[in-house]
């Protein structure tokens, strides 16, 4: 990955990899994301588990809520195990994400099926069930806005580095400068109090949900969409252009030119190819940080998503939710990072090959 990111000479290409060159990258980079995983549950053990104990806080009381009385406290102790020994704790807390898990305290059990990501006490249903009722509009939003900031982002820095010192390149990166530095609630309060409140032309549906047609999708996300891609691609606009003028004066692509190849069959094929190593990095970081809920975009524009959730969580001191969405933006995340390393492998073969 890091000889990927370098960005070395294409002067020769490399040969291809055989099928056991491309099982075992595959081995490898599972490996690696297993190992993270297992990592993320670690710390995030740690973090709801082990910091309250660690500061004198009651566990119990911090996943029943305060509301809750003495005695029904006491059972939710037994059912989280938290009198258990913190290996034995720890192994539960795993193994009831791929394979469920029962909070028993004697007679009384309570299931949470596989996978189980917590069992909320607040609202008495697994976690996994609000993860499930908020992702569709979570990956809605972040499927569209990565889309179009991708696309706008990528290919505003291209142009820009093909017309340095322009006036469309300085027009471009005050818009960036602008767009990165505008947060995104300001930037939604005052796209909805022009296109929703004032001119009409925007009708958000308050709170989504599967039965809504696509239409109701459509015009209830356009927003959110364009303000999200805003912010992110006037970031990805400058990097693209900063990667792209350090690639055009390599020597493979002089040697491309002067070769004869055209001009559009030097920045496809060869000048874009290797910026886009950088810029699929970062893609997949906030693709995989987005997949874990727009917490600022999904509560200005009151859609019912991850962040959304996660702060109404929040206010309800609804620890187990709070604790189910961190975990899943985290594999988010590590799925996300697993994807890029395979895209890299397509893009430049010598990562495979290393």
């Amino acid at each position: 990955m890091a000889r990927a990111a370098a960005g070395g000479s294409h002067k020769e290409a490399p040969a291809a990899a055989g099928p056991r060159t491309v099982l075992a990258y595959l081995i490898r980079r599972l490996f690696a994301v297993l190992i993270m995983v297992l990592v993320v549950l670690l710390a995030t053990f740690t973090v709801f588990y082990m910091l309250p104990k660690w500061a004198g806080q009651d566990i119990a009381v911090l996943f029943a809520g305060k509301a809750t009385g003495a005695e029904q406290i006491e059972g939710i102790r037994t059912k989280l195990g938290l009198d258990q020994p913190v290996l034995v704790q720890f192994w539960d807390f795993v193994k009831g994400i791929p394979l469920g898990r029962d909070y028993a305290n004697g007679a009384d059990v309570t299931h949470c099926p596989a996978p189980c990501f917590g069992y909320s006490f607040v609202t008495e249903k697994p976690v996994w069930d609000t993860l499930k009722e908020a992702m569709p509009v979570t990956g809605a939003l972040a499927a569209g806005a990565a889309i179009l900031w991708l696309v706008a982002g990528v290919a505003t820095g291209v142009v820009s580095a093909l017309r340095r010192g322009s006036l469309w390149d300085r027009a471009a990166m005050v818009g960036a400068l602008g767009g990165v530095s505008l947060p995104v609630f300001f930037t939604g309060m005052v796209a909805m109090g022009i296109f929703v409140h004032n001119l009409g032309w925007i009708h958000i549906e308050d709170g989504l949900n599967t039965d809504d047609s696509i239409g109701v999708w459509f015009e209830t996300l356009l927003l959110p969409w364009i303000v999200l891609a805003l912010l992110n691609a006037a970031m990805y606009a400058r990097l693209t252009r900063a990667t792209m003028l350090d690639v055009l004066g390599e020597d493979y692509i002089r040697t491309a030119r002067a070769k004869g190849l055209g001009e559009r069959a030097v920045i496809t094929r060869h000048a874009l190819r290797s910026a886009m190593t950088p810029i699929l990095t970062v893609f997949g970081l906030d693709l995989g940080a987005l997949l874990g809920g727009a917490v600022l975009t999904e509560s200005t524009f009151n859609l019912p998503g991850l962040g959304l959730a996660a702060v109404q969580a929040i206010s309800s001191h609804d620890l187990p939710v709070i604790l189910g969405v961190t975990l899943f933006a985290a594999l988010a995340i590590a799925v996300a990072n697993l994807l890029v390393d395979l895209l890299y492998a397509v893009i430049d073969p010598r990562v495979r090959l290393g």
